[in-house]
Protein backbone atom coordinates (compact mmCIF):
# COMPACT_ATOMS: atom_id res chain seq x y z
CA UNK A 1 0.00 0.00 0.00
CA UNK A 2 1.18 3.37 -0.81
CA UNK A 3 -0.14 5.96 1.06
CA UNK A 4 -0.24 9.93 -0.82
CA UNK A 5 -0.39 12.65 2.16
CA UNK A 6 -2.87 15.32 -0.25
CA UNK A 7 -2.03 18.46 2.17
CA UNK A 8 -5.35 20.08 3.85
CA UNK A 9 -4.77 23.81 4.74
CA UNK A 10 -7.76 25.66 3.09
CA UNK A 11 -6.83 26.44 0.05
CA UNK A 12 -7.70 23.88 -2.35
CA UNK A 13 -10.35 21.86 -3.91
CA UNK A 14 -9.11 18.70 -1.88
CA UNK A 15 -12.20 16.62 -3.20
CA UNK A 16 -11.56 17.30 -6.72
CA UNK A 17 -7.96 16.58 -6.26
CA UNK A 18 -9.10 13.40 -4.04
CA UNK A 19 -11.07 12.15 -6.55
CA UNK A 20 -8.86 12.40 -9.77
CA UNK A 21 -5.60 10.85 -7.68
CA UNK A 22 -8.22 7.59 -7.12
CA UNK A 23 -8.38 7.52 -10.38
CA UNK A 24 -5.14 7.60 -11.42
CA UNK A 25 -3.79 5.05 -8.85
CA UNK A 26 -6.44 2.86 -10.83
CA UNK A 27 -4.45 3.32 -14.09
CA UNK A 28 -1.11 3.21 -12.65
CA UNK A 29 -2.64 -0.36 -10.74
CA UNK A 30 -1.01 1.39 -7.87
CA UNK A 31 -3.40 0.43 -4.50
CA UNK A 32 -2.94 4.20 -2.62
CA UNK A 33 -4.22 5.56 0.63
CA UNK A 34 -4.61 9.18 0.51
CA UNK A 35 -4.92 10.72 3.51
CA UNK A 36 -6.38 14.55 3.68
CA UNK A 37 -4.57 15.78 6.25
CA UNK A 38 -2.76 18.47 7.67
CA UNK A 39 -1.11 16.21 10.46
CA UNK A 40 3.12 16.56 10.52
CA UNK A 41 3.30 12.85 11.55
CA UNK A 42 1.46 11.76 8.52
CA UNK A 43 3.20 14.22 6.40
CA UNK A 44 6.97 12.43 7.26
CA UNK A 45 5.49 9.14 7.32
CA UNK A 46 3.93 9.47 3.74
CA UNK A 47 5.35 8.22 0.80
CA UNK A 48 4.44 11.22 -1.87
CA UNK A 49 3.23 14.28 -1.54
CA UNK A 50 0.22 16.42 -3.21
CA UNK A 51 -0.80 19.85 -2.62
CA UNK A 52 -3.06 21.85 -3.82
CA UNK A 53 -3.50 25.62 -4.00
CA UNK A 54 -6.73 27.91 -5.47
CA UNK A 55 -6.80 31.58 -4.74
CA UNK A 56 -4.35 34.64 -3.76
CA UNK A 57 -0.94 33.38 -3.13
CA UNK A 58 -0.47 35.50 0.06
CA UNK A 59 -3.68 33.53 1.70
CA UNK A 60 -2.46 30.30 0.49
CA UNK A 61 0.79 31.02 1.71
CA UNK A 62 -0.70 32.47 5.83
CA UNK A 63 -2.66 29.40 5.43
CA UNK A 64 0.03 27.43 5.36
CA UNK A 65 1.74 28.63 8.16
CA UNK A 66 -1.01 28.68 10.52
CA UNK A 67 -1.35 25.30 10.50
CA UNK A 68 0.63 24.03 13.69
CA UNK A 69 3.88 21.58 12.30
CA UNK A 70 2.95 21.78 8.86
CA UNK A 71 5.64 23.93 7.57
CA UNK A 72 8.04 22.03 9.31
CA UNK A 73 6.65 18.70 8.66
CA UNK A 74 6.65 19.24 4.40
CA UNK A 75 10.49 20.72 4.64
CA UNK A 76 11.45 17.80 6.81
CA UNK A 77 9.57 15.25 4.10
CA UNK A 78 10.57 17.17 0.97
CA UNK A 79 13.92 18.39 1.35
CA UNK A 80 15.51 16.78 3.97
CA UNK A 81 13.81 12.94 3.56
CA UNK A 82 13.50 13.64 0.16
CA UNK A 83 9.63 12.50 -0.55
CA UNK A 84 8.30 12.92 -3.69
CA UNK A 85 6.48 16.06 -4.00
CA UNK A 86 3.87 17.60 -5.99
CA UNK A 87 1.65 20.87 -5.80
CA UNK A 88 -0.60 22.26 -8.72
CA UNK A 89 -1.65 25.75 -9.33
CA UNK A 90 -1.28 27.97 -6.18
CA UNK A 91 0.31 25.32 -4.69
CA UNK A 92 2.97 25.05 -7.11
CA UNK A 93 3.71 29.10 -7.04
CA UNK A 94 4.30 28.21 -3.25
CA UNK A 95 7.13 27.09 -4.17
CA UNK A 96 8.83 30.14 -5.08
CA UNK A 97 10.92 32.32 -3.21
CA UNK A 98 8.28 35.42 -3.38
CA UNK A 99 4.90 35.71 -4.71
CA UNK A 100 3.66 39.43 -5.75
CA UNK A 101 0.44 39.19 -5.77
CA UNK A 102 -1.39 41.32 -2.87
CA UNK A 103 2.04 42.54 -1.86
CA UNK A 104 5.65 41.12 -1.37
CA UNK A 105 5.07 37.40 -0.03
CA UNK A 106 7.74 35.12 0.83
CA UNK A 107 6.97 31.35 -0.37
CA UNK A 108 8.86 28.40 0.58
CA UNK A 109 11.66 28.95 -2.10
CA UNK A 110 12.29 25.47 -2.76
CA UNK A 111 12.60 26.55 -6.35
CA UNK A 112 14.11 30.02 -6.06
CA UNK A 113 12.09 32.03 -8.84
CA UNK A 114 9.62 35.36 -8.41
CA UNK A 115 5.72 34.91 -8.94
CA UNK A 116 4.34 37.63 -11.20
CA UNK A 117 0.84 38.60 -12.64
CA UNK A 118 1.07 37.50 -16.56
CA UNK A 119 1.40 40.08 -18.86
CA UNK A 120 0.31 38.97 -22.15
CA UNK A 121 0.76 40.51 -25.77
CA UNK A 122 -1.36 42.22 -27.02
CA UNK A 123 -2.84 43.33 -23.79
CA UNK A 124 -6.16 42.84 -24.77
CA UNK A 125 -6.05 39.09 -24.00
CA UNK A 126 -8.03 38.50 -21.19
CA UNK A 127 -7.14 37.61 -17.17
CA UNK A 128 -7.00 35.78 -15.83
CA UNK A 129 -5.84 33.04 -18.30
CA UNK A 130 -8.99 30.67 -18.48
CA UNK A 131 -9.05 27.36 -20.47
CA UNK A 132 -7.44 24.51 -22.41
CA UNK A 133 -3.60 25.32 -23.60
CA UNK A 134 -0.85 23.30 -25.00
CA UNK A 135 1.61 22.51 -23.35
CA UNK A 136 5.35 22.72 -24.57
CA UNK A 137 9.05 21.83 -23.69
CA UNK A 138 8.37 18.95 -22.10
CA UNK A 139 11.49 17.62 -19.78
CA UNK A 140 10.53 15.69 -17.50
CA UNK A 141 9.44 11.93 -16.53
CA UNK A 142 6.05 13.04 -15.02
CA UNK A 143 5.26 14.58 -18.69
CA UNK A 144 5.89 11.82 -20.39
CA UNK A 145 3.09 9.88 -22.90
CA UNK A 146 1.11 12.91 -22.81
CA UNK A 147 0.45 12.24 -26.67
CA UNK A 148 0.93 14.98 -28.80
CA UNK A 149 0.19 18.41 -28.78
CA UNK A 150 -1.29 18.12 -24.90
CA UNK A 151 -3.58 20.39 -23.98
CA UNK A 152 -4.34 21.04 -19.89
CA UNK A 153 -6.64 22.97 -18.18
CA UNK A 154 -5.39 26.31 -16.71
CA UNK A 155 -7.13 29.05 -14.93
CA UNK A 156 -4.55 31.60 -13.01
CA UNK A 157 -3.79 35.13 -13.35
CA UNK A 158 -0.18 34.59 -12.31
CA UNK A 159 2.68 32.59 -13.41
CA UNK A 160 6.27 31.52 -12.01
CA UNK A 161 9.31 33.64 -13.25
CA UNK A 162 12.38 30.53 -12.10
CA UNK A 163 15.70 31.85 -11.44
CA UNK A 164 17.28 28.54 -13.37
CA UNK A 165 15.22 28.22 -16.74
CA UNK A 166 16.12 24.75 -16.45
CA UNK A 167 13.72 24.31 -13.58
CA UNK A 168 11.05 25.64 -15.83
CA UNK A 169 10.21 22.03 -17.13
CA UNK A 170 6.99 22.98 -19.73
CA UNK A 171 5.56 25.82 -21.09
CA UNK A 172 2.77 27.71 -22.39
CA UNK A 173 1.63 30.30 -24.66
CA UNK A 174 -0.42 33.07 -24.26
CA UNK A 175 0.11 36.23 -25.71
CA UNK A 176 3.88 35.41 -24.54
CA UNK A 177 6.01 32.03 -23.61
CA UNK A 178 5.24 31.42 -19.56
CA UNK A 179 6.00 28.78 -17.28
CA UNK A 180 3.86 25.46 -16.94
CA UNK A 181 5.46 23.10 -15.24
CA UNK A 182 8.68 23.52 -12.73
CA UNK A 183 10.95 20.63 -11.47
CA UNK A 184 13.52 20.51 -9.10
CA UNK A 185 14.81 16.91 -7.86
CA UNK A 186 12.20 15.38 -6.16
CA UNK A 187 10.04 18.21 -6.66
CA UNK A 188 7.57 18.86 -8.95
CA UNK A 189 4.78 21.39 -9.76
CA UNK A 190 1.79 22.68 -12.63
CA UNK A 191 0.50 25.73 -13.48
CA UNK A 192 -2.57 24.16 -14.55
CA UNK A 193 -5.19 21.57 -13.03
CA UNK A 194 -4.31 18.16 -14.00
CA UNK A 195 -7.37 16.94 -12.12
CA UNK A 196 -9.43 19.27 -14.12
CA UNK A 197 -7.72 18.04 -17.67
CA UNK A 198 -9.37 14.62 -18.39
CA UNK A 199 -7.59 11.61 -19.51
CA UNK A 200 -4.36 13.59 -20.01
CA UNK A 201 -4.73 14.85 -16.13
CA UNK A 202 -5.54 11.57 -15.30
CA UNK A 203 -2.39 10.23 -16.89
CA UNK A 204 -0.01 12.52 -15.60
CA UNK A 205 -1.23 12.26 -11.91
CA UNK A 206 -0.27 8.28 -12.83
CA UNK A 207 3.16 8.85 -13.61
CA UNK A 208 3.40 11.42 -10.45
CA UNK A 209 2.55 7.93 -8.54
CA UNK A 210 4.86 6.37 -10.53
CA UNK A 211 8.12 8.78 -10.08
CA UNK A 212 10.58 7.36 -8.08
CA UNK A 213 13.46 10.52 -8.30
Amino acid sequence: MKTLALIDYGSGNIRSASRALAEAAKLAEIDLQIDITSNPDVIERADCIFLPGVGHYADCMNGLLKREGLHDALTQAVIAKGTPFMGICVGMQLLASIGLEDGDTLGLNWIPGTVKRITPEPSSLAIPHMGWNEIQNLNHPILSDLGENPHLYFTHSYVFETDDSQQSVAHFNYGGDFTAAVARNNIFGTQFHPEKSQKIGQKLLANFLKWKP
